[in-house]
């Protein structure tokens, strides 16, 4: 957002990761300079188009950088070749402040890597607007958060370790703390679990995961991996079946069928 006020991002496709195993944690691209500014990737105001939320009027604050790899990633200008400016806390709260949108969606990347999202969190707090980050559950920060928002990365969203060696190995060692998932969710006032599954043999861990976090049927969302309403379309016909005898909740892409796989939606 400019200095008076118009929210600018880009309509590019967001097209498959491409990355590169030169992006490493702890470089200067990844790592936020202080607990007073973060990297921005895009900031956006649109409708929320997964979970509990759907449809709600959101600010959308997406931080650059990410401590995982996903092959699958649909945002690769925000993990594996990171992108944006640094802005200061202050400025990303008056951001969103005159925007008068009354939800934020913290999201990334990994919206928890940068220490500055604590204070983020707490002024938005203080100013009573509604704070849903969308995480991957694997950094645990105690802050205000109206809704936890936490997808826990199966196995099959490790990338190849032929193209990806380090990445690969990172990945894996770091998908899945149950305790940090646990612990965020205690901490919430509310929160949901979303699984992105891109085939039934992805089922038992699924399951296995649930059962560790120790969560309501009606807390967890399942979602088809796609980025096409034609892809989700197929991958309804045997998820949703499954996710329902479950009791779970299926969760569509909604901003995918509203806008198409885009930047700024």
């Amino acid at each position: 957002m400019t200095s008076t006020g118009e929210i600018r991002f880009s309509h590019a496709s967001a097209d498959p990761t491409r990355g590169s195993d030169d992006e490493m944690p702890g470089s200067d691209r990844e790592m936020p300079s202080s607990s007073d500014e973060l990297r921005i990737s895009e900031t956006f105001v649109s409708r929320q188009g997964e979970g509990k939320l759907t449809g709600v009027e959101s600010y959308f604050v997406r931080t650059s950088g990410c401590n995982l790899r996903c092959w699958f990633c649909d945002t690769p200008y925000a993990s594996w070749k990171p992108e944006g400016d640094r802005q200061s806390v202050a400025s990303i709260v008056d951001q969103i402040r005159q925007s008068g949108v009354q939800h934020v969606v913290l999201t990334g990347g990994e919206p928890m890597l940068p220490s500055a999202i604590e204070a983020i969190c707490r002024q938005l707090r203080e100013a009573e607007i509604h704070i849903t980050i969308e995480t991957a559950g694997t950094i645990d920060r105690e802050l205000p958060c109206d809704l936890m928002s936490i997808s826990p990365k199966l196995s099959a969203s490790t990338p190849a370790p032929a193209d990806h060696p380090r990445w690969a190995q990172l990945h894996q060692q770091r998908r899945m703390p149950i305790g940090v998932m646990r612990r965020l969710i205690e901490r919430a006032d509310d929160f949901q679990v979303k699984f992105v599954i891109d085939s039934a043999a992805e089922y038992d861990e699924c399951l296995s995961v649930i059962d560790e976090l120790g969560v309501r049927p009606a807390d967890v969302w399942i979602m088809p991996q796609g980025v096409t309403a034609e892809a989700m379309d197929a991958a309804a016909l045997w998820l949703k079946p499954w996710s329902d005898e479950r009791g779970f909740q299926y969760c569509d892409r909604m901003q995918i069928r509203w806008y198409g796989n885009r930047r700024g939606t």
